[in-house]
């Protein structure tokens, strides 16, 4: 990946996957001028001794408190250490890098009237690879992140800890280390750092991201399984999508269709074959796939303009020197997005899970019973089975919308959240919970062919078969199934599995899909 260059308000989602994925980032300097403008605007305002919400007032319930001139750094201070009171395990290193940047480029866009030097403090500690240790729990999504951007930004300040490198260092210390001095906060800094929906968005999409790859991968496994139970391609037809006319399920049709050309295996039972329907886990494909894909655009489109927004509050406007409080704070699409990918998780799981349930039952697929060449001294298949089962539960459980509840905060101040941390926060476990159904599915349907030999499937299908047989052999006697699984699911949520088809076609799995960069 090259460096991505973060160009406020018009950052493609392609840059934020890359930021997420590890890239090094750094600030178009075209931003700066903006900066000064909205830094000399608060300047301003404070001069004109006037209240001003955030600036030199309290905050919250607290807002008709008045803040003399010489307690304004102390005012911003406090609101910092004050907000740090969150709980739970720390962030993800990937996901508070994903946080930061989008911090970064939020308050670069010269609507939150901070210094230069705290745009240069993010950049730094960006470049420098000090990641603040974040709490994961304690924002309700509304008057921002408070609790986790407080802990960011008490780290920027020298209070608090940063991960370096595999370590847990304190903050003071690793800034002395890396050259930095705690960042001194002018008006409104503590404030413009603390409000604004940076970590739901970063958690939402750190969750879109792994289930773009989680969506390819269970496509690819859904035709092997396809193969696997002598399915039939024609309820992949074009014709059948176009006249009902979602994209979504026109596109995941002609993936799937793609992913079988030249299978022998179909190619065997085109005549001949009794069986009128399959069931509607490799019938229905294309409809609930494409459905899903559906979803996974609309929240792409949702998190990249939010992605790009400024969202912290009163917002500086520097051609008329006004600071203006309003509720972008309010995180509600991004709730509502999260929501949808979570829904989407829990469906490519569940239809994952019918296929294996189907391909180890012998009277739907036609193979032997759990798998196994030899069933009754074998399991096979049987527990993983199971396993999946229980994981789509869990998602199910997981999918209920977060959006739809809420709760009072700062004395009936703030009387409707949107609950988005609790909505993104939950999407990196349910894809994990995924990755793991559509590894069990991977093995199952690798398994299932294997009974067809010498009759192969496609060349993407097969090359996807060869990649497994390199870590997992063909089962033929009971063995210890968890190292197995464990292989097949890095195989998918890391990404090999699409890599392997991609390098087989040539001109990628899913080139209609490309669309806002998803997938």
């Amino acid at each position: 990946m090259t460096e991505v260059v973060l160009t406020p308000g018009e950052v493609p989602l392609a840059a934020w996957r890359d930021v997420y994925r590890g890239a090094a980032l750094s600030l178009d300097p075209r931003a700066l001028p903006a900066v000064a403008r909205s830094e000399r605007t608060v300047a301003a305002i404070v001069a004109k001794g006037q209240p001003v919400y955030g600036i030199n007032t309290g905050f919250g319930k607290l807002a008709s408190v008045r803040i003399e001139a010489a307690d304004l750094e102390t005012l911003q201070r406090n609101i910092v250490l004050s907000h740090a009171a969150g709980v739970g395990a720390p962030m993800p290193v990937a996901v508070a890098r994903l946080m930061m940047a989008l911090k970064l480029a939020s308050l670069a866009q010269g609507a939150s009237g901070v210094k230069a030097a705290t745009i240069t403090m993010l950049e730094q500690l960006l470049a420098k690879g000090l990641t603040p240790v974040v709490p994961c729990q304690g924002s309700v999504g509304a008057s921002g992140d408070l609790a986790p951007l407080a802990h960011m930004s008490a780290a920027m300040i020298g209070v608090g800890a940063f991960f370096v490198g595999d370590k847990v260092v304190p903050a003071a210390e690793a800034l002395a280390a890396a050259g930095l001095a705690p960042l001194q906060l002018g008006p409104k800094e503590g404030l413009a750092l603390l409000n604004g929906t940076q970590f739901s968005t970063a958690y939402a999409l750190a969750g879109l991201f792994e289930t773009e790859n989680l969506f390819a991968a269970a496509l690819i496994t859904g035709a092997l399984s396809t193969d696997a139970a002598r399915g039939s391609d024609a309820p992949f037809d074009p014709r059948i999508h176009r006249l009902r006319r979602h994209r979504g399920q026109i596109e995941a049709a002609e993936a799937l269709r793609r992913l079988m050309v030249g299978s022998a295996i179909r190619a065997s039972h085109l005549v001949g074959d009794e069986r009128i329907q399959d069931p509607y886990c490799l019938r229905c494909q294309p409809q609930v796939m494409g459905a899903v894909l559906d979803l996974l655009v609309q929240a792409a489109a949702t998190l990249e303009t939010e992605a790009n927004g400024v969202t912290d509050n009163p917002l500086i406007f520097s051609d008329t020197e006004e600071a203006l409080s309003g509720g972008n704070f309010h995180a509600e699409p991004v709730a509502f997005a999260a929501d949808i990918i979570a829904m989407a998780i829990c469906e490519i799981g569940s239809l994952a899970e019918r296929r294996i349930a189907m391909l180890v039952d012998p009277a739907l697929s036609g193979l032997p019973a759990f798998l196994t060449p030899r069933p009754g001294l074998n399991s096979g298949f049987m527990i993983p089975q199971v396993t999946a089962a229980a994981l789509t539960s869990e998602n199910k459980q997981r999918a209920h919308p977060a959006s739809v509840d809420s709760i009072p905060t700062s004395a009936n101040q703030e009387d409707h959240v949107s609950m988005a941390a609790h909505a993104a926060r939950r999407l990196l476990e349910m894809a994990e919970n995924g990755c793991a159904i559509v590894g069990i599915e991977l093995l199952a349907a690798a398994q299932g062919c294997d009974f067809h030999r010498p009759l192969a499937s496609s060349p993407p299908l097969e090359a996807v078969r060869t990649l497994l047989r390199h870590d997992v052999p063909h089962l033929e006697d009971d063995r210890h199934f968890h190292p197995d699984m464990a292989k097949a699911r890095a195989l998918v949520a890391e990404g090999s599995l699409v890599r392997a088809v991609v390098h087989t076609m040539g001109d990628g799995l899913l080139p209609a899909l490309d669309r806002k960069g998803t997938v």
